[in-house]
């Protein structure tokens, strides 16, 4: 038994060694301002440092000229089906500390079916969002669209119509959709989920809890009732993927203690680097996640039947991702009188998505166990599980430490 806890600590060590940064689903965004007067058009487009760090080599941010050359090939406003000229230079301007700002203008030989298109980012990122504010200067529409990998071009046609408050309700389904497909973590903690659960009926009961969680933290977020942080959602988002890796861990071994007491120093130590300004975490938050954690797995390793417990522990873990979930939504400028229809399109669509990648993996899991091809359900677990404690521990201390 000590070579098989040696065996999948080690293999989560060596996962957090070699894994490459993921950047949260949250944080892959970038600003831009498009400015439309006659058949000129002025393009302001800011972007956090930690998006350009993806462009460098070795995690450095580029110089400006490289992300001038990368942006000017990618994005630019399109009209009457012909790409508008850049009108050089391309200027750098002033920008809050941690974001760039670069400015472009383009001239058009007309403006009848103007679009504008935003390519950037999302060959290195596909769930990377562009929040782009359209201002006709001519009739003096305003309006907010959403730019997607999915939406990368966006009809202008002179008057720009808000994208939400056009959009059908299967367009909020879709979002959802992607939101558990394009969110590696999301699909992470999925299948951790999937992992922990010995028999149907333990499945059903966590993916409840986790439902139910999610749904009640959203609509609060989206509503304005509760405001979440969204760094500190990523990193916290993190810890649920790592926790269940861990539980199945000490569950398989029957040793929750030297896992507990392993999850509670290391966030006792976080919360001590906090308090010395090591850190974006608050260190009351990091003590609090230390004693949550040790005492879940304490106690969840001692339990002969714990799949009822397990319902009240995800509906927690719903909690927190219902926040990561509704953190884009918040950027979005959402249109009042379409909240109710927003909300439950966007959360049929995580619900359709998490049901689908429940049922494949379970599906796949069965088929493979039919056709004899498996591995011994311990081993699985084992290997599965410290590649999840790897990961999440990875994703929790960059989310950390920025």
């Amino acid at each position: 038994m000590r070579r098989v806890l040696l065996a999948a600590l080690w293999l989560a060590l060596a996962v957090t060694l070699v894994a490459r940064p993921a950047g949260a689903h949250t944080r892959s965004e970038s600003h831009s301002v498009w400015e439309i007067n006659g058949a000129d058009v002025d393009l302001a487009m800011t972007i956090p440092v930690l998006e350009l760090q993806r462009l460098g080599a070795g995690g450095a941010a580029p110089s400006d000229e490289a992300v001038k050359r990368y942006l000017t090939a990618r994005v630019f406003p399109i009209a009457a089906g012909r790409r508008c000229a850049l009108v050089p230079p391309v200027e750098t301007l002033s920008a809050a500390p941690g974001f760039r700002k670069y400015d472009f203008t383009f001239r058009c030989a007309a403006r009848d079916d103007l679009e504008i298109r935003s390519a950037a980012f999302f060959d290195l990122v596909p769930s990377h969002t562009n929040f782009a504010e359209i201002q006709d200067e001519t009739t003096g529409a305003f309006a907010e669209q959403l730019i997607t990998n999915e939406r990368q071009t966006v009809a202008v046609s002179g008057k720009a119509a808000n994208g939400l408050k056009s959009a059908s309700f299967f367009e909020f389904v879709r979002m959802g959709v992607m939101h558990i497909f394009t969110g590696v973590d999301h699909m992470s903690f999925l299948l951790g989920l999937v992992l922990i659960s010995r028999r149907l009926r333990d499945l059903v009961f966590v993916v409840s809890g986790f439902t139910i969680g999610h749904s009640l933290t959203l609509a609060l977020a989206v509503t304005g009732v509760i405001r979440p942080h969204p760094e500190f959602i990523d990193a916290l988002v993190a810890l649920t993927i790592a926790l269940i890796g861990a539980e199945n861990i000490a569950e398989q071994t029957h040793r929750p203690l030297p896992v507990a007491l392993s999850f509670g120093a290391s966030l006792a130590m976080m919360a001590l680097a906090s308090a010395f300004g090591f850190g974006e975490l608050p260190s009351l938050l990091l003590l609090g996640a230390g004693l949550f954690t040790s005492n879940y797995l304490m106690i969840s390793g001692r339990l002969a039947d714990p799949g009822r417990f397990r319902m009240m522990i995800t509906l927690v873990f719903g909690l927190i991702h219902g926040f990561g979930f509704a953190s884009n939504l918040l950027e979005m400028q959402l249109p009042t009188g379409r909240l109710a229809e927003l909300l439950v399109g966007f959360n049929l669509g995580v619900e359709i998505g998490q049901l689908t990648l429940v049922l494949g993996v379970t599906g796949l899991v069965l088929l493979v166990s039919k056709l004899k091809l498996a591995t011994p359900r311990a081993v699985t677990v084992d290997v599965a599980s410290s590649f999840l404690v790897g990961l999440g521990v990875f994703w929790f201390v960059t989310r950390s430490f920025r």
